[in-house]
């Protein structure tokens, strides 16, 4: 049974990923935010095979050490009966909503704690390495970054006793916003302002990836817009505008980042010195 609704999860998962990954990247031909040299032609294409080969490398390597990933995690504490929910009797309903908001949550805060422990910026710092800003940015992580964060995401789903169904759906949702903030996809100014009260747009997440150290260090969210509100790490936009700002880190603005090798020995590579948040 466990077996079965494991591979079921894979199959779920990959033609969500497919189908999102698929209409936002038509999406970014229709109408593109930023129309540079590194989001188009041969360069767009050296990057979207990097990164593309970044998001198959990783996955690999997740499924050879943990297979069961974070729905396993949930299989395994409902079997066992642990977890505080489970511990306070909450419905499935209940349970389930609570359980999305405290992993997204958690997901906010792991990107915060990757940009102030500076080990943890060794590994992320290829996510913003990347000098363009569309959907395969999304799939921009270093495979030691997946891993880590799976266990931190396996963690809060034992601890919690999240519902099987909610942590399937968390991570189909979190995949697919991802997607959704890092695209290179222009929205009309009003429909913007109304999405990002609650979830995360482009343009407000391409704020996070401005190489003035002061953006980088906002809006960590992936999912939900309002945890930047909540705890003070909200910046509305770039100070040189969304047409007008820097993406990527200061440090690396050539074509490197668009090399597969060069991306994944980036984390072993000497780290240069952070601005700190003005």
């Amino acid at each position: 049974m466990t077996g079965g609704m494991l591979e079921s999860e894979a199959t779920i998962r990959l033609v969500a990923f497919l189908a999102i990954f698929g209409s936002m990247a038509a999406f970014e031909l229709w109408s593109p935010r930023l129309e540079r040299p590194e989001m188009r032609g041969a360069l767009k294409s050296r990057r979207w095979l990097t990164n593309l080969s970044i998001v198959i490398l990783s996955s690999a390597l997740l499924r050879i050490v943990f297979p069961a990933a974070a729905v396993g995690a949930a299989l395994w504490a409902e079997a066992n009966g642990y977890g505080l929910m489970r511990l306070a009797g909450l419905n499935g309903v209940i349970a389930g909503i609570i359980a999305f908001v405290v992993l997204d949550f958690a997901v906010w805060f792991e990107h915060l704690v990757s940009h102030k422990i500076p080990l943890l910026w060794r590994i992320h710092r290829m996510h913003h390495a990347d000098t363009g800003f569309d959907v395969t940015t999304a799939l921009r992580f270093h495979p030691l970054e997946i891993l880590l964060s799976m266990l931190w995401k396996a963690a809060i789903v034992i601890a919690l006793g999240a519902p099987v169904v909610s942590v399937l759906i968390f991570e189909i949702v979190l995949n697919g916003t991802s997607m959704f903030n890092h695209s290179n996809v222009r929205l009309p100014d009003r429909v913007d302002a109304i999405l990002r009260r609650v979830i995360v747009t482009p343009d407000m997440h391409r704020v996070h990836h401005s190489t003035n150290p002061a953006e980088t260090d906002s809006n960590y969210g992936f999912n939900f817009a309002f945890w930047d509100r909540l705890l003070s790490t909200y910046v509305h936009a770039p100070a040189l505008g969304q047409e007008g700002i820097n993406i990527g880190l200061n440090e690396y603005r050539d074509d490197r980042p668009a090399g597969l090798w060069w991306s994944l020995v980036l984390p072993f590579r000497r780290v240069g010195r952070r601005l700190s948040r003005s």
